[in-house]
Protein backbone atom coordinates (compact mmCIF):
# COMPACT_ATOMS: atom_id res chain seq x y z
CA UNK A 1 0.00 0.00 0.00
CA UNK A 2 2.63 2.39 0.99
CA UNK A 3 4.55 1.83 -2.70
CA UNK A 4 1.63 2.63 -4.03
CA UNK A 5 1.06 5.91 -2.07
CA UNK A 6 4.68 6.88 -3.32
CA UNK A 7 4.24 6.04 -6.95
CA UNK A 8 0.75 8.12 -6.97
CA UNK A 9 2.80 11.38 -5.61
CA UNK A 10 5.95 10.81 -7.27
CA UNK A 11 8.06 10.49 -4.32
CA UNK A 12 10.69 8.09 -3.65
CA UNK A 13 11.08 5.39 -0.99
CA UNK A 14 12.91 5.96 1.91
CA UNK A 15 15.46 3.05 0.69
CA UNK A 16 15.87 5.27 -3.04
CA UNK A 17 16.60 8.62 -0.46
CA UNK A 18 19.11 6.85 1.31
CA UNK A 19 20.87 5.38 -2.05
CA UNK A 20 20.66 8.52 -3.82
CA UNK A 21 22.14 10.39 -0.99
CA UNK A 22 24.96 8.12 -1.07
CA UNK A 23 25.68 8.27 -4.90
CA UNK A 24 25.88 12.23 -4.16
CA UNK A 25 28.20 12.14 -1.30
CA UNK A 26 25.79 12.27 1.10
CA UNK A 27 26.90 10.24 4.12
CA UNK A 28 30.47 10.03 4.79
CA UNK A 29 31.24 8.26 8.01
CA UNK A 30 33.86 8.73 10.47
CA UNK A 31 36.74 7.60 8.84
CA UNK A 32 36.16 9.99 6.16
CA UNK A 33 35.28 12.97 8.21
CA UNK A 34 38.51 11.91 10.60
CA UNK A 35 40.66 12.65 7.51
CA UNK A 36 38.99 16.11 6.62
CA UNK A 37 39.17 17.28 10.45
CA UNK A 38 42.69 15.33 11.58
CA UNK A 39 43.08 14.36 14.80
CA UNK A 40 42.76 17.60 16.84
CA UNK A 41 39.63 18.31 14.77
CA UNK A 42 38.00 15.23 14.83
CA UNK A 43 38.85 14.67 18.61
CA UNK A 44 37.49 18.29 19.30
CA UNK A 45 34.05 17.20 17.32
CA UNK A 46 33.36 14.72 19.36
CA UNK A 47 34.56 16.97 22.98
CA UNK A 48 31.40 19.20 21.54
CA UNK A 49 29.16 16.11 21.02
CA UNK A 50 29.40 14.86 24.72
CA UNK A 51 28.83 18.73 26.06
CA UNK A 52 25.59 18.58 23.95
CA UNK A 53 24.29 15.39 25.44
CA UNK A 54 25.01 16.61 28.67
CA UNK A 55 23.38 19.75 27.82
CA UNK A 56 20.75 17.54 26.89
CA UNK A 57 20.20 15.34 29.52
CA UNK A 58 20.00 18.07 31.98
CA UNK A 59 17.63 20.13 30.30
CA UNK A 60 15.58 17.03 30.07
CA UNK A 61 15.79 16.38 33.91
CA UNK A 62 14.56 19.76 34.94
CA UNK A 63 11.64 19.42 32.43
CA UNK A 64 10.47 15.99 33.73
CA UNK A 65 11.02 17.65 37.54
CA UNK A 66 8.47 20.15 36.09
CA UNK A 67 6.53 18.03 35.29
CA UNK A 68 6.33 16.40 38.12
CA UNK A 69 5.53 19.59 40.55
Amino acid sequence: MAEKENEEKGKMTVEEAGRLGGEKGGHKGGEARKRELGHEGYSELGHKGGERVRELVEEGKEAEGEKEK
